[in-house]
């Protein structure tokens, strides 16, 4: 039983039952591949590109042109989130927390969400006939914290000039532009890039209006601000930058919460909620990471 109901009983300063400030929902769910999973591994296949041949004569035999195939592999998780409601708190309460307990076991699978992706997006991903095969992060589409598009290179937070490359990343590796493409990053970064902008730069606005919410599009990125970002070993930000095609998750059991009679806790009503995640990048040359200065 949650020890910590009894904060909100009636001898309390409040009546209510009010959720903290936290992250509510899933943000990043929209912005990959989402496919249902009804197995533990699930299997992905993938079609490269190919190179027509010369034809160098008449009546020449037909060429054999083999179509490269790979593909990727996704293993479930399961997670769930429990908690008991005792009928003797509830009598002692304005108000009946079922609701608000069911709310924030869902406010928690969003977050669960978005870290299963974020971790997902740096790890190694599985890929070969059975998976067996492990692929890191793409080196060369690691941004370095000290990049700079001119002159000496300084450690920095994000910056136009970062972004741009990631942008130029994107596009050298011919990921279509009709793809949406999404960065991942802290306030911190959003405002340090608001910092590092000159007023009197043609970015400046646009870059004011990201920060204030205004827009959430900006150098054919649209952000995604969060706190579950990662870190690196040096405690720089990776900030994600990748088009949709890069990332899939795939959800196994739907969310599924239940509220029940307890027998073995006096019959008051526990409440359970669980569901099954899994991700994996779908390819390596969609997916950018800019490391970036937390200061």
């Amino acid at each position: 039983m949650s020890t910590q109901i009894e904060t909100a009983w009636v001898n309390q300063f409040s009546g209510n039952v009010v959720h903290l400030a936290q992250q509510q929902e899933s943000r990043l769910r929209q912005a990959v591949m989402v496919e249902p999973m009804r197995a533990e591994y699930a299997y992905f296949d993938q079609i490269g590109s190919v190179e027509m041949v010369e034809r160098t004569s008449r009546h020449a035999d037909t060429p054999s042109t083999e179509v490269p195939h790979s593909r990727r592999r996704v293993g479930l998780t399961d997670y769930e989130a429990a908690d008991i409601i005792d009928s003797q708190d509830v009598q002692r309460m304005l108000t009946e927390p079922t609701s608000r307990y069911t709310e924030a076991f869902a406010r928690a699978e969003g977050r669960m969400i978005d870290r299963t992706i974020v971790a997902a997006y740096f790890a190694a991903a599985a890929t070969g006939k059975a998976g067996a095969t492990s692929v890191s992060f793409l080196a060369a589409n690691q941004i370095a914290v000290d990049y700079v598009e001119t002159g000496s290179a300084v450690n920095s937070a994000i910056t136009v000039g970062k972004l741009r490359k990631a942008r130029e990343l994107l596009d050298a590796a011919e990921v279509p532009r009709s793809v949406p493409r999404f960065i991942y990053c802290s306030a911190r970064q959003i405002t340090r890039m608001l910092a590092l902008t000159e007023v009197t730069s043609q970015d400046f606005n646009a870059v004011r209006a990201l920060a204030n919410g205004e827009v959430d599009s900006f150098m054919s990125f649209k952000f995604i601000r969060g706190e579950l970002y990662a870190t690196d070993g040096s405690g720089y930000e990776r900030v994600m930058a990748w088009a949709k095609t890069g990332m899939l998750l795939g959800e196994g059991e739907t969310a599924v919460t239940n509220a029940a009679k307890d027998p073995t806790k006096g019959f008051n009503t526990r409440l359970h909620r669980k569901a099954s995640y899994g991700a994996t990048r779908m390819e390596e040359v969609q997916c950018v990471e800019i490391k970036c200065l937390r200061t």
